[in-house]
């Protein structure tokens, strides 16, 4: 409630979103569980973390030894959100882009961070190894970017530094502005 009183303004755009949903891409450790937690508090929007969603209904195809990480069963992933994804109004946030349909988003952010900043975040998770640097890479070469707009029409997805507190500021009015946007367009 802190926030909607104080972004009150914020709250003001959620009828935006209730039509459509918003999904955050990005490498591990580049902070679309923050960014979607917070666009979720200040527009009343369901926010949905795709791993947590996974762990919670053990919705797993096996387990990677390589990188120390259960195998998202995709089909039952996509199955459990569908429905919810008619509804509208959703915020998903998962480091990949190949898993969803199309028809789902309206538009698409991939957000992007410094990578000495993305190396610290994720060795303060525990990453380390072939892990750390396979994930460092991807950003450094921008995959995740690169399969978003192969993903998506081209025209919904758009970046986002966000390395500060202020790009999380700066990043929420701009995601406000390019949906309000859309909508006028699709209207």
């Amino acid at each position: 409630m802190r926030y909607l009183m104080t972004f009150g303004h914020l709250a003001a755009y959620s009828h935006l979103f209730f039509d459509s949903a918003t999904c955050f891409h990005g490498t591990p450790g580049v902070g679309k569980t923050t960014l979607g937690k917070e666009l979720a508090i200040r527009t009343g929007l369901t926010y949905v973390n795709v791993g947590e969603l996974a762990q919670e209904g053990q919705l797993y195809d096996g387990f990677d030894e390589e990188y120390q990480c259960p195998v998202l069963d995709e089909d039952r992933v996509v199955d459990e959100l569908d429905e919810k994804m008619g509804e509208g109004g959703m915020i998903v946030d998962y480091h990949s882009c190949d898993l969803f349909p199309e028809r789902w988003f309206h538009i698409v952010f991939v957000l992007r961070t410094d990578n000495t900043q993305l190396y610290t975040r994720l060795e303060n998770r525990g990453y380390t190894g072939k892990k750390l640097q396979d994930n460092v890479q991807c950003e450094i070469f921008q995959i995740i970017y690169e399969e978003a707009m192969e993903a998506y029409q081209q025209e919904i997805v758009h970046q986002l530094k966000n390395n500060t507190p202020e790009d999380l500021e700066h990043n929420l009015e701009r995601i406000l502005q390019w949906t309000e946007q859309w909508m006028q367009d699709h209207n």
